[in-house]
């Protein structure tokens, strides 16, 4: 079959839909191939040929040399062989060149349906071919429509889809509306790709900074880690490779013209930019800064640490609903247990008034054991003996005492909370008949109200609230810890 402008078409459809021309000449012959077998049988054995310089299409349909025909759509006789090929013998396969007009209508339907389906597919694994490199990159859509609560965004050639939970709180969108996102997966469905998009994610916080900062795209400064709550506040740590440049003015940029930028893309979310430490407790440090740090206690085996601030700056360090100590724990990776001076001290002198209350515990041994690192009986019941072995002047048996005491004392403790927490019931004076209590108990007896014990504060955010508003800081600086 010839057609004038075939090659045209391939070149063209090539160019519109990002499809390798291969794959449409493929495309090509096995359409006619379907369209051949649609109306001459399954049996028959056919060639498809397209020839790129003159834009052709040749089907040839291949029958062996044989003696005895015994089925006329897959052999012929050597007679007639020869009237094709003169030269041919028994066995040659001979192929004539068949006329496509005869295909008919119905088999040039079935063509045409093999040609669609096989550039749809073409045509989606072209579009995952083009995003699956591009993952992890921002892009440039218009929003489209909204589905369930996800926004389904144009990108061109494809849509994108905005989950709720890639979302940032608060922004609205409308259609038409341009929208920057984070290409945060590419996933390869039989319906076609499905490019996953986000605006919640620390990654678009990082490639926003990266955009907006040439020391970052140039390896100069790098973002070690970010943090984000996403619409209010966020936490990046940077560092430089370069002693004359600092990381944190490169990413404030000149009057913060950098910084803002980011903030207006993120619409007005607040971006805390902190210096990045090797030392594990200088970046706790200046994760937690503006407050001010009196001490930090690390337990490296369960990664946490104890941050003992001021009283004044109790508030500052734990941030408005626990958002800064919160976002300062996701930030280093260490769980983060914030406590003021005043209440630290108390804890530390019960715990040593409790060492001392020890049987056979005096100063000078309370003194050493505090010196181990022991605060109270609570850790000396669950320590071994191997463990008091390095308290100096310290022996076996007398370590066996002390941890039998500890334990006795924190049993005895536990018993009387327990005596102190249940409620006495008093007998009420009467002729012996029975009372109705019914919902609201016996008239005229009032129940003691309970005592309301006072919040602790802790560093675990999500349980604890400030009263007093934080102020907004957009830029950082380091603070050393207090010995």
């Amino acid at each position: 079959m010839f057609v004038a402008d075939i090659k045209r078409v391939v070149d063209q459809v090539s160019r519109d839909k990002g499809i390798d021309r291969e794959i449409l000449i493929s495309a090509l012959e096995e359409a006619l191939k379907s369209a051949a077998r649609k109306k001459f049988g399954s049996k028959i054995d056919i060639e498809v040929q397209y020839s790129d310089d003159s834009g052709e299409i040749e089907v040839f349909q291949f029958k062996d040399v044989v003696e005895t025909v015994e089925d006329p759509v897959l052999e012929i006789t050597l007679e007639e062989g020869r009237k094709l090929d003169a030269d041919c013998e028994i066995g040659d396969s001979l192929g004539t060149k068949m006329d496509t007009s005869t295909f008919g209508r119905i088999a040039a339907q079935s063509a045409k349906q093999v040609i669609i389906q096989k550039m749809k597919d073409a045509e989606k694994d072209a579009i995952y071919a083009s995003f699956i490199d591009r993952k992890g990159e921002i892009i440039n859509g218009i929003v489209q429509r909204m589905d369930r609560g996800d926004i389904i965004v144009n990108l061109g050639h494809t849509e994108g889809i905005l989950p709720v939970r890639e979302q940032v709180p608060r922004e609205s969108y409308r259609r038409g509306d341009r929208l920057r996102a984070y290409i945060l997966d590419v996933l390869h469905e039989t319906r076609g790709p499905q490019i996953i998009l986000s605006r919640g994610h620390k990654e678009f916080l990082m490639d926003l900074f990266k955009t907006e900062v040439p020391e970052i795209s140039e390896g100069i400064v790098t973002i070690m880690e970010a943090a984000r709550e996403p619409g209010v506040r966020a936490k990046i740590a940077v560092s430089s490779n370069n002693s004359d440049i600092d990381p944190v003015g490169a990413c404030v940029g000149m009057k913060g013209s950098r910084v803002q930028n980011v903030v207006q893309e993120l619409r007005g979310e607040k971006i805390d930019i902190i210096p990045w430490h090797l030392d594990a407790a200088k970046f706790v440090c200046n994760a937690l800064a503006p407050a001010e740090i009196s001490r930090v206690i690390i337990d490296d085996a369960n990664r946490s640490m104890e941050v003992i601030v001021p009283d004044d700056y109790l508030s500052i360090a734990i941030g408005k609903r626990g958002q800064n100590v919160r976002l300062a724990s996701k930030l280093t990776g260490w769980h983060l247990d914030v406590q003021s001076e005043s209440r630290y001290n108390e804890t530390m002198k019960s715990g040593y008034e409790s060492l001392v209350a020890l049987p056979e515990v005096g100063v000078s041994l309370a003194d050493a054991l505090y010196e181990a690192g022991f605060f109270s009986i609570d850790e000396i019941s669950i320590a071994s003996i191997a463990d008091l072995m390095q308290v100096r002047e310290m022996t076996e048996e007398k370590a066996q005492e002390l941890i039998s005491a500890a334990r006795q004392a924190v049993l005895d403790a536990e018993a009387r909370g327990e005596e102190a927490d249940s409620p006495e019931i008093e007998e009420i004076p009467g002729d012996g008949q029975d009372v109705d209590l019914g919902e609201e108990g016996p008239t005229g007896i009032t129940a003691p109200a309970e005592a309301a014990a006072e919040p602790e504060l802790e560093a675990d955010a999500a349980d604890v609230e400030s009263s007093e508003p934080e102020a907004p800081v957009e830029t950082e600086t380091s603070a050393e810890p207090k010995e």
